[in-house]
């Protein structure tokens, strides 16, 4: 390094996975980040859905730039950035209906990868929402996670999607670090015995111990803030859900 050049601090980046819709992904992705931006920390939060892109929608924003410019090359993550200033933390909004990620070129998938590198120079954690699926692409977006979060629910059909995603996940990056997030729990107990059957799973089948991130309980209010196109942390900072967040944020910082 030469004599007098300044060191930029590198943050890290959060991805947030599922392997099938209907979790609250995008959801938990919002709200992680509006945790995260609460304890001080410089938070973007990134649309990876393409297709269906959606974490404009639940904002209820309409971003002059998105990700599209990046990919394009024209412009980068933080030039492309809508900041929402109540909330506290950027925005990188996808674009619906550009087409799934998995039809970008090897080259905008790399492109993309980059301009998400480069924004862990700006921002202390870049918060990732994954698209569903297990295509090429979302498996080298997820392997090039700091921290990887699994979310899955009590349904079945979730954590087999879940035990898929943390399967490949340790096929495509063997040191990746990983935790899982129980969405939608009825109540601590059973969304504890939900990340248990995980846990055993991945121990058993996949070698891995894999840590729990936290467990988010089932709350009306969560559905009232989507409906409401504000933040949960926003409008019902005192919910069940939003304090479970806070909880998950502040062990992660």
């Amino acid at each position: 390094m030469a004599k007098g050049s300044v060191t930029r601090p590198v943050g890290r980046m959060i991805v947030v996975a599922s392997g099938k819709g209907g979790v609250g992904k995008t959801w938990f992705s919002i709200s992680l980040a509006q945790a995260l931006a609460r304890t001080g920390r410089r938070v973007l939060l990134a649309d990876a859905d393409l297709g269906l892109a959606n974490i404009d929608v639940q904002l209820g924003i309409k971003p002059e730039r998105d990700l599209a410019g990046v990919l394009a090359g024209k412009m980068t993550p933080a030039e492309a950035a809508t900041r929402l200033s109540d909330a506290g933390f950027d925005v990188l909004a996808g674009r619906s209906g550009s087409g799934a990620l998995a039809s970008l070129s090897p080259a905008a998938l790399d492109a993309f990868l980059a301009a998400l590198g480069a924004a862990r120079e700006q921002w202390q954690d870049v918060v990732v929402d994954l698209g569903a699926g297990l295509d090429l692409p979302q498996r080298r977006i997820a392997a090039a996670a700091d921290l990887l979060l699994v979310v899955a629910t009590e349904e079945p059909t979730s954590l087999t999607d879940a035990y898929a995603v943390m399967k490949l996940h340790g096929l495509d990056n063997p040191k990746g670090v990983s935790r899982i997030v129980v969405n939608m729990a009825e109540e601590r107990a059973s969304g504890q015995r939900t990340y248990e059957a995980l846990r055993r799973a991945a121990s058993v089948f996949l070698k891995r111990e894999i840590p729990l991130a936290g467990i988010v309980r089932r709350d009306g209010k969560v559905r009232d803030a989507i409906r409401q196109q504000v933040p949960l942390l926003t409008g019902h900072p005192s919910s069940a859900a939003a304090m479970d967040v806070e909880s998950i944020a502040k062990a992660l910082v």
